[in-house]
């Protein structure tokens, strides 16, 4: 992984920044290093195939659990982001030219893990005309082709430069799940996503489930930026107005000292009533934990969201 004790090297935008102080964890957020045969193997593929992942880039605390399972979560288009979002920790920048090789490096290497269920992610591209969603479309569409079995979860970008036909795009390729995060709470996005707009986003999943009520959508929230109780219960009650199925709930964990600083570590208690209030305004699927992120336990929780459906519809 790459060093992060020198966040200069990774992030020179963000180098104006003055230092926020990184609060010591306490011990329920703790992880172990990154070992094992399983971890080292879906390492490896990443590698032959000349793939980015958002658990490196994003310097996830669960990669080593993941990894060694064989699970790894895609970022397609290049490890450069046009975005500069204060908690994220993937670099700000122009970005390369994008690899028509890519969709099908992915699909090998969906195939090779032997994936039941792949989460494929992306920077956010507004030097492309349709943010990318062609691009994503077609690593679906080769996924699908060389892993049928294979459910797809896509993570995406806003689309917040491009036509409607872009989110169009990704939606007639028929992800499984369509995930975009909302991150936090409306009051804090200029200061924690100031390139975003919240309704926005918020529109790009009530959108998605129009064009396809047959696809699950998804969205996710970061806590101990700052935001209140009362905000968090208003994000849930628009991300349900805009039927989303799934909801994630996790602790922000500040990257480097140039990043977004941690507020608050929230206690598990509080995960516990975020669930539990989650539950009562009708997702068919909630993960609210410390440790929870976009994609941990993701096929796991398709699974177990399939099913919540078929239990629904009777």
């Amino acid at each position: 992984m790459r060093d992060l004790k020198i966040p200069d090297q990774r992030h020179p935008e963000k180098a104006h920044r003055p230092d926020n102080a990184q609060p010591k964890k306490p011990d329920w957020i703790r992880v172990k290093a990154p070992t094992g045969a399983g971890y080292k193997q879906t390492r490896d593929i990443m590698r032959e195939n000349k793939l980015v992942t958002v658990c490196e880039e994003a310097s996830c605390p669960n990669v080593g659990e993941c990894w060694n399972q064989g699970h790894a979560t895609m970022m397609i288009m290049g490890d450069i982001c046009t975005r500069g979002c204060t908690f994220c920790n993937i670099a700000t920048g122009k970005p390369e030219t994008l690899d028509a090789f890519e969709p099908g490096r992915v699909a090998h290497a969906v195939d090779t893990l032997g994936l039941k269920h792949v989460v494929i992610t992306s920077v956010d591209r507004d030097d492309l005309a349709d943010g990318g969603a062609e691009h994503i479309a077609q690593t679906i569409r080769a996924v699908r082709h060389r892993a049928p079995g294979t459910t797809i979860e896509v993570l995406t970008p806003d689309f917040l430069k491009c036509p409607d036909s872009a989110l169009e795009a990704v939606i007639e390729a028929r992800p499984d799940v369509f995930n975009h995060n909302l991150e936090t709470v409306p009051g804090l996005y200029p200061t924690v996503r100031p390139g975003a707009r919240y309704f926005h986003s918020l529109r790009l999943l009530q959108r998605a489930k129009e064009l396809d009520p047959t696809i699950f959508t998804k969205s996710g929230i970061m806590v101990g930026l700052g935001e209140e109780k009362q905000g968090v219960g208003q994000v849930m009650d628009d991300m349900r107005a805009a039927d989303v199925d799934f909801l994630t709930i996790g602790q922000y964990l500040q990257p480097t000292p140039k990043h977004h600083r941690v507020d608050r570590f929230v206690d598990p208690a509080e995960f516990k009533a975020y669930e539990k209030a989650a539950w009562g305004k009708g997702f068919l699927m909630v993960s609210a934990t410390p440790l929870t992120r976009s994609s941990y336990h993701a096929g796991d929780d398709f699974a177990r969201l399939r099913d919540a459906r078929a239990a629904k519809l009777g």
